[in-house]
């Protein structure tokens, strides 16, 4: 059960903002686009996670994660089994042997394309 001080919905993360709580909704329909009822959603108080086995999504609000991200609204994150070099990937996180996790700063949600759905389609498969 969450504490009173943690947000347990996407409109509490994002309540100091309009934009980014947009780009999570429609992050979260890309998400049911590629994995359809096959996803479990959960809130913390740093993030939105989508789940199958284990976490292959994210989106969250700047200012709780880098510091060099705070001039967004908000940044989408993948877990891939492969490292993706591309100029829309502003940094990659090699936590394990086996994946690596892309931050991918979002300005609007028109940005939401068919190459994110692609990595989200990507980690939810590798999510398995």
């Amino acid at each position: 059960m969450p504490t009173p001080a943690t947000p347990s919905t996407p409109e509490e993360l994002f309540a100091h903002s309009p934009a980014g709580l947009a780009i999570c909704r429609r992050f979260a329909d890309v998400v049911a686009e590629v994995a359809g009822d096959d996803v479990e959603t959960r809130t913390t108080r740093t993030q939105v996670a989508f789940r199958r086995r284990r976490g292959f999504a994210f989106v969250w609000p700047p200012w709780v994660g880098l510091r060099d991200h705070v001039d967004v609204p908000a940044v989408v994150s993948f877990v891939l089994e492969r490292e993706v070099s591309s100029p829309r990937v502003k940094q990659v996180v090699h936590p394990t042997s086996g994946t690596w996790t892309h931050h991918v700063e979002v300005h609007d949600p028109g940005e939401l394309d068919d190459e994110i759905a692609a990595w989200a389609r990507e980690a939810y498969d590798a999510a398995g």
